[in-house]
């Protein structure tokens, strides 16, 4: 749906199963509900403190949007690294704010509320 140079937010939006009336609900989605799931490989992130960070950030900016996102399950997912050089602390405030910069960039692009 929306790629930035270190994640990508893929989107699902919910369809009624196969063969289920018209009207009925799904089951364990209600409507008007945004589902967000963060995937932060050990590939790109080696330690744990900073694949938390990250997920941490994912949820906190996602939280925080306005309008919110868009009816569906959606996935944001680290793919590719942060500079370690850049960024020497594991979970330093540099890190976290270019990581909320860079999410922010992402969802922009979503057209969140439809």
């Amino acid at each position: 749906m929306s790629r930035t140079a270190h994640f990508a937010l893929h989107r699902l939006r919910p369809q009624p199963p196969a063969g289920a009336a018209g009207g009925l609900p799904l089951l364990f989605h209600p409507p008007g509900a945004a589902w967000v799931g963060a995937m932060v490989p050990k590939r790109w992130a080696r330690r744990a403190v900073t694949r938390n960070a990250i997920r941490r950030q994912i949820y906190a900016v996602c939280a925080e949007l306005q309008p919110p996102l868009a009816d569906g399950a959606h996935l944001v997912r680290l793919s590719a690294a942060f500079a370690p050089r850049q960024f020497a602390s594991a979970s330093s405030d540099a890190l976290k704010r270019a990581v909320r910069v860079e999410l922010r960039q992402l969802l922009a692009h979503t057209g969140q509320a439809g």
